[in-house]
């Protein structure tokens, strides 16, 4: 893809044929950028090793080159081509991999600075959709493929949502239906693989973590890393990020009397949903609280409210720890002012 692609009438949407699956795998070897289902949110491809192809992604998107890329691949054995594993990493690779979970490890030089941000890490997954699964392997790639949407907006979790955001950039979208997690993966730094940290929440927990190494896993952003105009050791790290446009306010709890009566043009967000009959402008993310639901809902959920014409959106954050931190990271950087 290039610059003029952006004049494209609009993306061409591909069923998970056996047939679209080499059309696709041709078009990533010629350097042009496909969106893709994963098991997380949808992603946009392009070939890792192809630094022209990966600008390309931060073209489509407008997101800013100090954002690094994670690198998909389909085996253990491309590990090797990208990165340095270390012991941790095969543990963690045995347990969760094909799945939800990347590792930041140091990174050979077939990776370009463009993945990277420049930095001497990659942050590479093995995804667990059958359908990108199926990609990866007739293409013979590894591949880059951040989130397919505008940088800084909400995720998308079908391929309706990158045609919205994305379709008159780039020109293909493989869709491979709705994510059924719905969250971006878990992001474990492992350049230190005697104290692992988790950079970024998701699907695959702390506590899962540490009961496959044996020792203690730390959480946040590594120290002396804190600049949001410096590269980052992994994405998803920026104060705001997966953000609507309107205006996003979070609660601990709302209670009934700050909802009833409320303007009809502010949205109410709940996790689970409120007993008794409810105005319009009340929403959640599943009836019965389950939070693997609310996740996969929460990106489509938020994406909804953000085109209902409300003027502000109150969003409850969700009870307890693991799922629900990840649910509460990704509201806390759409509620972010900056």
């Amino acid at each position: 893809m290039t610059a003029s692609s952006k004049t494209r009438a609009s993306a061409r949407l591909y069923r998970g044929t056996a047939l679209n699956i080499r059309r696709l795998s041709a078009a990533l070897r010629r350097g042009e950028l496909v969106a893709v289902p994963t098991e997380t949110v949808y992603g946009l491809a392009a070939d890792a090793l192809n630094p022209k192809a990966c600008r390309a992604i931060f073209t489509a998107k407008g997101r800013p080159t100090a954002d690094p890329l994670i690198v998909h691949i389909h085996d253990w054995a491309q590990l090797g081509q990208l990165a340095q594993p270390n012991e941790a990493a095969a543990q963690l690779a045995e347990a969760f991999w094909p799945g939800p979970l990347t590792m930041v490890l140091p990174k050979t030089d077939q990776v370009d600075d463009i993945v990277t941000s420049g930095l001497p890490s990659v942050a590479v997954r093995m995804p667990g959709h059958t359908l990108f699964r199926k990609l990866l392997l007739d293409c013979g790639l590894p591949l880059a493929a951040p989130s397919a949407n505008p940088f800084g907006y909400v995720s998308p979790t079908t391929a309706e949502h990158v045609r919205i955001s994305l379709g008159k950039r780039i020109g293909h979208i493989l869709d491979g239906g709705p994510c059924r997690i719905g969250l971006e993966s878990t992001i474990v730094d492992l350049r230190d693989p005697a104290a692992p940290r988790i950079l970024r929440p998701g699907a695959i927990t702390r506590g899962q973590i540490a009961d496959v190494l044996g020792v203690e896993v730390l959480v946040g952003r590594p120290k002396g890393r804190s600049s949001e105009h410096l590269p980052q050791v992994a994405p998803g790290l920026l104060k705001r990020h997966y953000s609507p446009r309107t205006p996003v306010d979070l609660h601990e709890r709302i209670h009934e009397n700050e909802w009833r009566g409320s303007p009809a043009d502010e949205a109410w967000l709940f996790i689970t949903r409120p007993a008794g009959r409810l105005p319009r402008n009340i929403f959640w993310l599943d009836a019965r609280g389950d939070l693997r639901a609310a996740a996969r809902h929460l990106f489509g959920t938020l994406r909804q409210l953000d085109g209902a014409g409300f003027r502000r959106i109150h969003a409850e954050l969700a009870p307890g720890h693991d799922l629900a931190d990840a649910i509460n990271d990704r509201l806390r950087r759409a509620a972010s002012k900056g």
